[in-house]
């Protein structure tokens, strides 16, 4: 199955991929890696799972707020591939950023929503190493930040 099938499979449409708001590019082909930035819950309707997981959110938003940020580096990594997801080979490395309150210690749950989505979406290829790193903040006070890097042909 394509991936283009298993998204429409899964119900998913992948969002426009969002524009830099800053002096950095949404994403760097090096060899047969890309490297997409650090990607937060924006949606064409502005930012959602705005504030800290613990306090203002629960750790099932914290989850919906990484798959939220997945999605949109699935739709940047698509933009790299020129369309063509079938390009990406393997995910190989997601870092999972999570704007919690001090003494969390459910990162990686919150991670899995980011982690889980590109499973389903790439199958075994979706597999990757993994890093859930708790933050004291994180731009316009975002639940989530997730950056990866893919392996294309």
């Amino acid at each position: 199955m394509t991936v283009e099938a298993r998204l429409k499979e899964l119900n998913i449409v992948l969002p426009a991929p969002p524009s830099p708001v800053a002096s950095y590019v949404p994403y760097v082909i090096s060899g047969r890696n890309v490297y997409v930035a650090g990607q937060v819950t924006l949606t064409p309707e502005g930012l959602k799972y705005v504030g800290t997981v613990g306090k203002e959110l629960t750790l099932e938003d914290g989850k919906a707020a990484a798959r939220l940020c997945g999605l949109n580096v699935i739709a940047q990594a698509k933009a790299a591939c020129g369309g063509d997801l079938e390009r990406v080979k393997r995910i190989v490395k997601v870092t999972v950023f999570v704007n919690a309150v001090p003494g969390f210690t459910q990162h990686p749950e919150v991670a899995n929503g980011a982690s889980d989505l590109f499973v389903e979406v790439f199958g075994d290829a979706g597999r990757h190493a993994r890093a859930a790193v708790g933050a004291g903040s994180l731009p316009r006070n975002v639940a989530t930040e997730v950056e990866a890097i893919l392996e294309i042909v």
